[in-house]
């Protein structure tokens, strides 16, 4: 009798984390399926354009991003996203700069990359320096550097309307979420400032799914249905999901910055549809 109920002690917990696994991942499949679109997996390495390729291995691109580059698989990213020389594209709350680099080196010197931050709160100065420090450096001559607050968003992308290819914003739109930022203007903003057909891509942590937007400003995560409706409300259609940056093995219950490059993540690539005009729709108020 006893090692019966060893054995259930034992199955029990892998049962209900079994059940778990399986209502995150119809979780996921519904947030896409609702959308129409299916989750693409990783392109292979060889149809990875050269560009890209080439702006992962520069041997100019700091020591501490090659460290975070298993983490993030950022190659796949803007392979997904359809990254090119030439575009001109913004990185939304660019942080230390690790997105904004990448792009520029991508787009190339015919191309041009708007990398935004808000103002830094003292206690991340040092992440305002070291943005600062590599907009200087040799390469980044492509970039310009926009320190634009997000609660005055209509000031946010100072660009001519539809004049962007791409906006990418790089696990932080749940920021955005979490700080109480007015997300249908700045929607608008992107929506105005993107090219019909531009891209706008979305990379963020997952939270449970049904969570909504409860643990944005505590867990550093956001239930994906909620992020892509409320982008769609602002006038975006998705596009295509990517699974390359999802971790099965992540229950979605921990603080991410606990083990940064190991949460499950999804990938979202948005359009400005053709036709749609310089604005977009928007949340209410």
């Amino acid at each position: 009798m006893h090692w019966r109920l060893s054995v259930l002690a034992i199955l029990f917990p892998l049962a209900m984390a079994l059940a778990a696994s399986h209502a995150i991942a119809a979780g996921e499949t519904d947030a896409a399926a609702e959308a129409g679109v299916a989750s693409q997996g990783a392109i292979p390495a060889a149809q990875i354009p050269k560009p890209i390729t080439d702006a992962m291995s520069s041997p100019d691109r700091p020591a501490a991003d090659r460290q975070m580059d298993a983490g993030r698989n950022f190659g796949q990213v803007l392979a997904f996203f359809g990254i090119a020389p030439g575009m001109k594209v913004a990185d939304l709350w660019a942080g230390g700069g690790y997105t904004t680099e990448l792009l520029a080196r991508t787009v190339g010197p015919s191309g041009k990359v708007y990398s935004q931050n808000g103002p830094f709160p003292p206690a991340f100065k040092k992440g305002e320096e070291a943005w600062k420090a590599r907009l200087k450096e040799p390469g980044m001559s492509n970039v310009v550097e926009l320190q634009k607050p997000f609660d005055h968003p209509d000031d946010i992308l100072p660009v001519p309307p539809e004049s962007l290819d791409a906006v990418i914003i790089n696990m932080n739109y749940h920021d955005m979420v979490g700080r109480g930022y007015d997300r249908a203007r700045i929607n608008a903003a992107v929506f105005k400032a993107l090219k019909p057909g531009g891209v706008y891509g979305v990379i963020d942590n997952s939270a449970v799914p049904g969570s909504g937007a409860r643990d944005a400003g505590t867990l550093h995560r956001i239930d994906e249905a909620f992020e892509i409706n409320e982008i769609k409300r602002g006038g975006f259609r998705l596009a295509a999901v990517s699974s390359v940056l999802r971790n099965p093995k992540d229950d979605r219950t921990w603080f991410v910055m606990q083990h940064r490059g190991e949460q499950d993540r999804f990938v979202l690539k948005f359009i400005k549809p053709h036709g749609a005009g310089g604005i977009g729709g928007g949340l209410p108020h």
